[in-house]
């Protein structure tokens, strides 16, 4: 995995972001995938060394 600095935090950041709204509860979304579900591709992710999160 490549990071990259967040601007001058010092934090080094993967270059890839795992994008996180459709996680959550389908009481919010039809589509959104219940946490049970999601789990895999954090977990994935994680495995690949990605460590950035767009939780917004």
């Amino acid at each position: 995995m490549d990071y990259v600095n967040l601007g001058s935090t010092g934090l080094k950041v993967s270059r890839l972001c795992l994008g996180t709204m459709t996680y959550g509860s389908k009481r919010w979304r039809e589509w959104v995938l219940e946490d049970e579900e999601s789990r895999p591709f954090i977990r994935r992710a994680l495995e690949l060394g990605i460590n950035f999160f767009d939780t917004a």
